[in-house]
């Protein structure tokens, strides 16, 4: 019979009827023991028992540094010395094990020693269930470097990569960590009965939760383990992102959880790691995978802001920025209207953006796309990378422009990072400078112009131009261009419509004089026929109008022309030496006033000449001409 074992305050005392010859001291826990059942099971008390067998002391103390599972651990050892009842759990198994191999308790030394009994349960039950095998690594924190050199670990890692690998409908026991146990059908088991209820789970995703529990180094290798193993990239990713949401709280605001009800995982055996959340996040970085997709690009985007919260290392960061820009086709404004988390006085991190855009346009994307049913890829099949990063980057101005924080020159910049060829309309960057003039409404001439000089005003639209061009927030100069640019818009559009209207008329013509009157069929025929060429006939008046319109508007751009070069002669002149001139009785010319009024009489016949004069007049003394 095995003797029994109390204790007294840090002391172990062996209820074994003899008195105590050695004194086993782990972490500042001594244990009052016998020599004799301790060197029959372990080599390394045989090797301290030589070193005092001859001297005269009739007891001796060991001291066991760094001994794996601490004081708990080795009263079990002691237990199993004393030939006493030892349960074997996957809670203890890893400790177990190290701390046999830590006191050379092998079979040299007693049959079905320690280290055998712990290595057949090992390989017997516990890498043999995922549950099993997930507490055992979860338990195996303190030991872990041991536990590696072993290879014990690598096991582990590998039973695991494999089971994760394989449907879980082929296995005959429980395969998530549930209150009630899941049957190898899917069924929730209640005191081992099938009660038919279902657990809403993919096939893909029913181990994240569960390895969601191992520390962040634990977590790491497993990653590795299951990618070398050939696990596919989604599945990869999708228990990464499943582990940075599950201690990153902030990436629930970014990144929107998956379409349905989360899952409800109730684990009895396990409790959440403690995470350093920076060393966390730069791991995390590391883990994922060289692919694009729109969720994937959500989700990185969350964690840069994360990222730049905790102040992550600048690799981290620009790691990050670069995985963004290789796939910033497919981001979103909301994503891209990263907060300034710094001593900026600006509202948005405008240098992270203009960063992100720079390795868009400098980096050959080689990224692969995840498959389409997984991390959804989705892009209009009919525009570019490049043109809806343009239009993005045109949205993102437009949003950013109305912060009184953001100088002139970073809205240039961040307009110019982009090819121009990659914008077909420039509508969305004439857009985003009226918000920023709007919004800056004391910025000098020069800065509003050069601001401009981003734009190219033949790739306006009708309507934009004709916004631009009553604009009294652009300089005057801008505006005449845009009133140049749309006259020629209208002339090209005129000359195509006549020409497409002449085209129609000639074929319509001799269909419609041969269209015989029989049937009725080519009654119907001829009538629509007539009709066409009546409503080519209204068009062609339309046109006409049109065509003198744009006359009209040449005029009065020719007018205003002429007036602007009077106004500047006469600017010229009112200086000081006409003062000069005037007192060495030096005849000057006609002043300013003069001039202009003999301009109001030579187009007092053209209401709209005077109109646009008045208009000119209000702006004059704040326009830098050509």
């Amino acid at each position: 019979m095995a003797p029994n074992f109390y204790r007294e305050g840090n002391n172990w005392f062996c209820s074994a009827g003899l008195p105590s010859d050695i004194t086993v001291s782990v972490d500042g826990v001594h244990f009052h023991l016998h020599k004799f059942p301790l060197i029959s099971k372990s080599g390394k008390m045989v090797q301290i028992y030589e070193q005092y067998q001859y001297t005269p002391r009739k007891t001796f103390k060991a001291v066991l540094e760094d001994f794996p599972g601490g004081p708990d651990t080795f009263y079990i050892v002691a237990k199993f010395c004393y030939n006493g009842r030892v349960e074997l759990t996957p809670k203890n198994i890893i400790t177990l094990y190290c701390a046999a191999d830590y006191l050379e308790m092998t079979d040299v030394y007693g049959e079905d020693n320690l280290i055998s009994k712990t290595e057949s349960y090992l390989h017997d039950s516990v890498l043999r269930q995922w549950k099993d095998c997930i507490v055992a690594l979860q338990n195996a924190e303190s030991v872990l470097n041991r536990v590696e050199k072993l290879q014990i670990l690598k096991k582990c890692l590998d039973a695991l990569s494999v089971m994760a690998c394989t449907d879980p409908s082929l296995f005959g026991w429980p395969m998530k960590m549930y209150g009630s146990l899941q049957s190898p059908g899917g069924s929730i088991l209640w005191n081992g009965i099938n009660t038919g209820a279902r657990i809403r789970s993919s096939e893909s995703d029913w181990w994240f939760e569960d390895v969601s529990y191992l520390s962040v180094n634990l977590f790491e290798k497993l990653i590795k383990a299951m990618q070398a193993r050939g696990l596919r990239p989604e599945s990869l990713v999708g228990a990464i992102i499943y582990y940075a949401r599950k201690y990153l709280p902030g990436l629930s605001r970014w990144h929107g959880r998956q379409a349905g009800k989360p899952m409800k995982v109730i684990s009895f055996s396990l409790s959440p790691a403690s995470v350093d959340q920076r060393i966390l996040l730069e791991t995390i970085e590391k883990l994922l995978p060289l692919k694009k997709g729109k969720s994937f690009c959500r989700f990185l985007l969350g964690l840069l802001r994360v990222a730049l919260i905790l102040g992550v290392d600048k690799s981290c960061l620009d790691s990050l920025e670069k995985r963004i820009g290789m796939q910033l086709e497919l981001a979103t404004l909301d994503g891209l209207l990263i907060p300034s988390y710094s001593d900026s006085d600006t509202l948005y991190d405008t240098d992270c953006v203009e960063r992100i855009i720079r390795h868009f346009t400098s980096l050959q994307s080689t990224v692969t796309a995840f498959s389409p049913a997984s991390l959804d890829l989705e892009a209009s099949p009919g525009s570019g990378p490049l043109k809806r990063v343009a239009r993005l980057i045109d949205s993102y101005l437009a949003e950013v422009a109305s912060d009184v924080n953001v100088k002139p020159r970073k809205i240039r910049s961040l307009a110019e990072a982009i090819p121009d060829s990659s914008r077909s309309l420039h509508d969305g960057l004439y857009r985003a400078l009226d918000i920023y003039f709007k919004a800056h409404p004391h910025l000098s001439a020069s800065e509003r112009e050069e601001l401009c000089n981003v734009i190219d005003y033949q790739k306006l639209s009708i309507d934009a131009c004709a916004h631009a061009s009553q604009n009294e927030r652009l300089p005057l100069r801008i505006v005449l261009q845009v009133l140049f640019f749309e006259q020629m818009q209208l002339r090209t559009a005129l000359a195509g419509c006549l020409h497409v209207l002449d085209t129609e008329s000639a074929l319509a013509g001799p269909v419609a004089a041969a269209a015989p009157v029989d049937t009725t069929g080519q009654i119907v025929q001829r009538d629509g026929w007539v009709t066409i060429v009546r409503e080519n006939q209204v068009l062609k008046v339309d046109l006409e109008n049109m065509r003198c319109r744009v006359g009209e508007l040449e005029q009065e751009f020719s007018r205003i022309k002429e007036e602007m070069k009077k106004v500047t002669k006469s600017h010229n002149s009112n200086s000081a030496p006409r003062t000069i001139g005037q007192r060495i009785g030096c005849k000057l010319l006609p002043r300013a006033s003069d001039a202009r009024s003999d301009i109001v009489e030579s187009i007092s016949a053209s209401p709209r000449a005077s109109v646009e004069l008045r208009r000119h007049s209000r702006h004059k003394k704040s326009v830098s001409l050509f």
